[in-house]
């Protein structure tokens, strides 16, 4: 069996039951992981039926340009489908969102048009503005809007809500999904409460995020919102996609939960997920209290973690975000490749220690006589010391070492590491349970301030 085209490929994706992550919830829970479809995202699903209700109602025709304005994967979506048939693509998005989804858009023959994102929608420079004015200068070019598009909602009423009634066999008491433009969780709600009107419907919004006020208090405040980090979710105004009466509950969570959450399910369940799929599951978390041992959780999974390499799967971006934080030596272990301690015995010549240090790309290496720690080599002195006798290649190391390092703890704090790496000594070493070396230079500690 075979497909005609990539679009025959989206849908049908599987529900994975989570383990580890959700071991202290009594329920059984699943996730929809939607990265399955071609262009990694559950978004694939609404931009080919939008294309398809476009094309139907004559507001596309052949050769013309779509435009819209997305985070990356409603772009990645539609681009897929231009592919086949053969239409352009303009897309704007906002400067919050990762390189990698702009990066990729241009891959598959898109044009990119990065918007500011702080400032409001109705604004020239929005990228909401900037595709609506394109639309109306490009002959045969149509503005999707998915926010307003009700073919968004509907493409999850026709396939995600019946994919999810089908593989739990009508058994689901829950669903739980960021809410965004509102057409992936109201699209699959109402097909799913039509089935049964008892099913919870969780909408996972974000601080900075307006919907939650809205969903309360059917007041649009723009008090209410503020910045935030977490991209493909949450919104300053209210797409039309959205019926709040088909949502049983709206629970904010914050930029650096989510974040955190995604890398423990690519860690502890081997799913690479997106930034929606860690706040998805850190809402439910929250909320784990108003679970039952018989109920049956649904978590919409929306996109794959390569959309987010510069970001959250990034330590040193987690750390300038205030996400992690170093604490003891062991995260800085933790946080670099494995390698094994690179050393030289004391009755080797210099030309070795110099032969390792090209080799490896390092500074500073322990002197060891046999297995105690006697001295240390550092590049910037032999540096010095080669420039005044070029023949010092052949010398025993012993002739040119300096004091050896500090062997402290792994859980060493991180103040006190730095306060230990001086102009007089570049590194210190750390021992682990197992009694293995490892060493953190001054780079180390720099690389991760």
């Amino acid at each position: 069996m075979w497909f005609n085209n990539i679009l025959e490929t989206i849908g049908n994706t599987p529900l994975i039951k989570l383990n580890k992550i959700v071991a202290d919830i009594p329920s059984l829970v699943l996730a929809k992981v939607d990265y399955f479809n071609p262009g990694n995202s559950i978004k694939d699903r609404m931009a080919l039926k939008m294309l398809e209700v476009a094309e139907q109602e004559g507001k596309i025709k052949p050769g013309g340009t779509i435009i819209e304005c997305t985070s990356g994967n409603t772009g990645m979506g539609l681009a897929l489908a231009a592919c086949v048939k053969g239409y352009k693509c303009i897309f704007t998005t906002t400067d919050k969102q990762s390189r990698e989804k702009a990066d990729i858009l241009r891959a598959v023959g898109a044009e990119v048009i990065v918007c500011p994102t702080d400032v409001s929608p109705t604004d020239s420079r929005s990228y909401y503005s900037i595709a609506k004015r394109l639309a109306s200068q490009i002959p045969n070019s149509f503005h999707f809007n998915q926010y307003d598009n009700l073919a968004n909602r509907l493409a999850h009423y026709e396939t995600t809500g019946p994919e999810i009634w089908a593989q739990t066999e009508g058994k689901i008491t829950h669903l739980v999904c960021t809410a965004g433009t509102g057409g992936t969780i109201t699209g699959t709600a109402m097909f799913l409460k039509e089935k049964n009107p008892e099913i919870k419907v969780w909408a996972i919004d974000v601080y900075g995020s307006l919907l939650t006020h809205y969903f309360k208090t059917g007041l649009i405040d723009d008090t209410k919102v503020h910045a935030y980090i977490s991209e493909g979710f949450g919104e300053d105004f209210v797409p039309q996609n959205y019926d709040m009466s088909k949502i049983d509950h709206f629970e904010q969570v914050t930029d650096k939960d989510g974040a955190i959450m995604a890398r423990r399910l690519a860690k502890e369940e081997g799913l690479f997920c997106g930034y929606s799929a860690g706040s998805c599951v850190q809402g439910l978390y929250q909320l784990k209290k108003l679970l039952k041992k018989d109920d049956v959780v649904v978590c919409i999974f929306h996109d794959h973690g390569s959309r987010y390499i510069a970001k959250i799967y990034n330590d040193q971006w987690m750390i300038e975000k205030g996400f992690l934080e170093l604490k003891n030596a062991n995260d800085i272990i933790q946080n670099r490749p494995k390698k094994s301690l690179i050393k030289i015995q004391i009755s080797e010549k210099i030309g070795v220690a110099i032969a390792l240090m090209q080799k490896f790309d390092i500074e500073q290496i322990p002197v060891f006589n046999k297995e105690e720690l006697c001295g240390s080599i550092n590049e910037r002195t032999l540096f010095k010391k080669m420039v005044l006798n070029s023949n010092l290649k052949d010398e025993p190391v012993s002739s040119i070492m300096e004091a050896p390092y500090f062997i402290m703890d792994i859980n060493t704090p991180i103040d006190i590491i730095k306060d230990l790496i001086d102009k007089n000594s570049q590194a210190v070493l750390v021992k682990d349970a197992l009694e293995d070396l490892h060493i953190i230079t001054k780079y180390d500690i720099l690389k991760n301030l």
